[in-house]
């Protein structure tokens, strides 16, 4: 059970450690400190949730379905944009720029932002639900109950230690240009992922 298992760990890491929009998130909550440990745990559980699908066989359905891969694409796609001229905004913004004078929002609003950045961006599908749960086919039922649970930890390992190890980088931040480079920098990441999904729908 070892050998799936730890499969599953190294292809769950493989695919979350990327600068999307989850993972852009995460960070800049674990920098100011707000709601980190509903958010990281959302982040994980979905995962997880996700990962069991897909294992279950869900992904051979999402892929045979273009219209819902279709409709998450756009609805991803005018989500990111949405959240990408909000960091600008921050960014171009004088005010405001410290961990501290910070307004943090709702636990409510946060996690809705949390499970808008995971369940609306297509590529979540395609790695947790397509990817692993095609993978998964190769193992008998056993070895993929144990391939899944490696992905699961994956999970709970990166979001935790990105979300409470973004702490360490607050000196760095207490500087207002460094939030301005991490707004703009979201802001373009949010921006260029949409454009991707818009381009490969095209």
């Amino acid at each position: 059970m070892f050998v799936p298992a730890f499969e599953g760990f190294a292809l769950g890491l493989s695919l979350i450690i990327a600068i999307g929009a989850q993972n852009a998130f995460v960070l800049r909550q674990g920098l100011v400190r707000q709601h980190v440990l509903a958010i990281v745990t959302v982040c994980a559980l979905a995962d997880a949730l996700l990962i069991a699908l897909g294992v279950a066989g869900l992904g051979t359905l999402v892929r045979s379905s273009p219209t819902l891969l279709t409709a998450v694409t756009i609805g991803g796609a005018l989500f990111l944009l949405w959240y990408g001229a909000l960091a600008l905004k921050r960014a171009l913004r004088p005010a405001n720029l410290t961990a501290s004078d910070r307004a943090a929002p709702s636990l409510r609003a946060a996690l809705a932002m949390t499970l808008a950045f995971t369940f609306l961006n297509p590529h979540v599908y395609l790695d947790t639900v397509v990817l692993f749960g095609g993978l998964s086919a190769r193992y008998g039922e056993a070895e993929r109950v144990a391939f899944a649970a490696g992905g699961m930890i994956a999970s709970v390992v990166w979001f935790f230690g990105l979300g409470y190890g973004a702490r360490f980088l607050a000196p760095i931040f207490a500087k207002p240009m460094a939030w301005r480079i991490l707004d703009a920098s979201i802001a373009f990441v949010m921006a260029a992922l949409a454009v991707s999904l818009l381009v490969r729908l095209i």
